[in-house]
């Protein structure tokens, strides 16, 4: 009997620590040790090879810069070609108005506390009609007052996903009503795409580049 409440105990024991290191992460946009400086060093283009050139010009901007993100993914170029495809869909090329998408995006960078990719689709996020204030609200999530009842709910999945895995029927049926079935697969796909950009940018120490913002002011920690 005793050997067995021994075993009971390490049992809640153990999952108590389990319960409670959630809890931790649960709180989402809590302060979080994010790296100063990179683990892994973005490539400059005279360090590029073939193969890597070639998977990194398609994403060269108009003044001829590859960002950070990108030439650190590259020093693994065979899985970078394979995920460039993926996120080039998801950034450019999905069912989602633009808006929406940036949206969940936005989400899914704070909750993540990835800067990186926060600020840029900051930027992003502006440019197809989200405002500096719709932006900072983003980071106060689906309850926040101002927010039209679709807006809401797009939030609400980004939350149910990071949280869950899983888009709740209430969600998902509001969802429904004006996304056909390939839009609600790509509100998945998208969060899911972000949520493992975020996991590279904030294990590999991507460094934001100058003049990109970061966190909305006042929402740093």
């Amino acid at each position: 009997m005793k050997s067995f409440k021994g075993i009971l105990w390490i049992i809640v024991l153990g999952l108590s620590v389990v319960l409670n290191g959630c809890a931790t992460l649960d709180k989402g946009g809590g302060e979080r040790v994010r790296l100063k400086e990179p683990r892994i060093k973005p490539l400059a283009e005279s360090e590029w090879d073939a193969e890597q050139q070639k998977i990194l010009d398609p994403w060269k901007m108009k003044d001829g810069r590859v960002i950070n993100v990108w030439t650190t993914v590259a020093n693994h170029p065979k899985m970078a070609d394979r995920w460039f495809t993926f996120s080039r869909y998801i950034l450019r090329e999905s069912t989602l108005p633009a808006r929406d998408r940036e949206i969940l995006m936005l989400r899914i960078g704070w909750l993540c506390r990835s800067e990186y990719e926060f600020g840029w689709h900051t930027i992003l996020g502006k440019s197809v009609g989200l405002t500096e204030e719709e932006i900072k609200r983003i980071t106060e999530g689906p309850k926040a007052a101002e927010w039209n009842p679709f807006d809401a709910t797009l939030l609400r999945a980004v939350d149910e996903l990071y949280y869950d895995a899983f888009i709740t029927d209430a969600t998902w049926n509001t969802l429904s009503k004006r996304y056909n079935q390939q839009q609600l697969m790509d509100v998945v796909a998208t969060v899911g795409q972000y949520n493992l950009l975020c996991m590279f940018l904030n294990s590999f120490g991507v460094q934001l580049e100058k003049g990109v913002p970061g966190f909305p002011k006042g929402k740093e920690k």
